[in-house]
């Protein structure tokens, strides 16, 4: 039986809901529109560390941000660990990879080639990609590690090169592609999101989500650039698409489309995300190909935890050792588990009614992984609150709520690795001791 290709496409900090097939209000996003109805959309989504780095970790790997020491930005990912890269290599795949990588602490300096995951036949990236370029030019590295400067909007000339790739790959293999774009981040020089020209027209009108209303935070002033963004980077799969229609090999390539995190345009803390709410941990998914097609939409929670044992699977390479659930098994999890990092150090878990959150009180989220003891900082019914916008953390009438999702927490936290922690009561006062 041939193996099927399998395309990545990765955006950064994209909410799930500026997809056309998520929030019909939104017409941005026919390409993944279609895609979504041919193949299967998860409803329920969400990553297992809203940061770049650690999420980008768990995704090359198939492990927790803490099992691989990765748990904050500016960490690389151990040279001793298996990749999905590597796993693929091993199987016959060529290994393709364009865009951000943020896995070797290298900033501006090219990512050397034991630093790179296994990404070994084609390589046009940087390590920290909002660092090298902006939204409208740049510069990236090679194989050879020589730079290679682009002109024009960014997620334009990042497809550029993974159509240049798709052009002159080996056709003897199947490929491996992971494309990263970093749209629809804001631009961290700029302060700003950038979108391509016209955004600011072209969205000037949008929905504003009800999640947002509720607060300041910057939405109304970026969120126009941002569709924008999200816009260029559904005409970049579209591109993609049209390749691989044209050579023949759509029908027997797996597309992966997902982000590694959501955005909630500093209406929950300071910044982005780094966050337990669903505007910071929730993602669009969309798989479409071999084994995932039929334009369903599939209910049950499915987390970025999972996708390195999903490809694996249908690439028929090993996944052993590897955390998370294959989406072709049916009886997953009823809850995701989600370390977040930075700005805290926490831990929540996803249900399809509930949200719980912990935070350890004193910790400093850059400096340490983890913690013994935890207290409870927010619970939220998504059924009767999906903007999470009535914290329970404190509700008498909510205690044995928390209980079962305290042990639930715990029993997460053991299986990603970590010690059994002691979590408080969120209507305790804790005392540093």
């Amino acid at each position: 039986m041939k193996k099927p290709n399998i395309l990545f496409l990765f955006s950064d900090q994209q909410r799930w809901d500026t997809l056309g097939c998520y929030n019909t209000a939104i017409d941005a996003t026919p390409h993944l529109d279609q895609l979504a109805s041919e193949g299967v959309r998860y409803e329920n989504a969400f990553t297992c560390q809203p940061v770049c780095g650690p999420a980008r970790a768990c995704l090359q790997t198939g492990l927790y941000a803490t099992q691989l020491g990765c748990y904050r930005n500016g960490i690389a990912l151990p040279q001793n660990v298996s990749t999905i890269a590597e796993r693929l290599r091993q199987n016959g795949y060529e290994t393709a990879y364009v865009g951000k990588w943020h896995l070797a602490s290298t900033g501006t300096a090219p990512v050397p080639e034991q630093l790179r995951g296994g990404y070994q036949d084609y390589w046009v990236a940087a390590d920290v990609l909002e660092f090298t370029s902006d939204g409208y030019g740049g510069h990236m590295f090679d194989k050879d590690n020589k730079r290679v400067d682009f002109k024009g909007y960014r997620a334009d000339c990042q497809t550029d090169f993974a159509l240049d790739y798709l052009d002159n790959r080996q056709k003897d293999k199947p490929f491996f592609l992971f494309v990263s774009y970093l749209e629809p981040h804001h631009q961290n020089n700029a302060g700003h999101f950038q979108g391509p020209e016209g955004s600011k027209e072209r969205f000037r009108d949008y929905p504003v989500p009800e999640d947002l209303k509720a607060f300041e935070g910057n939405w109304a002033r970026e969120y126009p650039d941002y569709l924008g963004c999200c816009a260029s980077l559904d005409y970049n799969a579209g591109r993609i698409i049209d390749l691989l229609k044209r050579q023949g090999e759509y029908e027997n390539t797996l597309i992966v489309y997902t982000s590694d995190h959501g955005s909630h345009f500093r209406t929950r803390n300071g910044e982005y995300k780094r966050s337990c709410h669903d505007s910071s941990v929730r993602v669009p998914l969309i798989i479409r190909g071999p084994g995932f097609m039929g334009g369903q939409v599939a209910e049950e929670l499915a987390s970025l935890i999972d996708l390195p044992v999903t490809l694996l699977q249908s690439a028929g390479a090993g996944a052993s050792g590897l955390r998370g659930n294959p989406l072709q098994q049916n009886d997953r999890p009823q809850e995701v588990f989600i370390q977040i990092s930075e700005s805290q150090v926490g831990r929540a878990i996803r249900t399809k009614r509930w949200k719980y959150s912990v935070k350890a009180p004193f910790r400093n989220g850059w400096l340490h992984a983890g913690a013994r003891r935890y207290r409870e900082e927010f619970l939220y019914d998504l059924e009767n609150d999906p903007h999470e916008l009535n914290n329970l953390a404190k509700s008498k009438g909510h205690q044995e709520i928390r209980a079962r999702l305290r042990q639930t927490l715990v029993r997460r936290m053991e299986e990603a690795g970590e010690k059994a922690p002691v979590i408080l009561d969120g209507r305790w006062r804790v005392c540093r001791r």
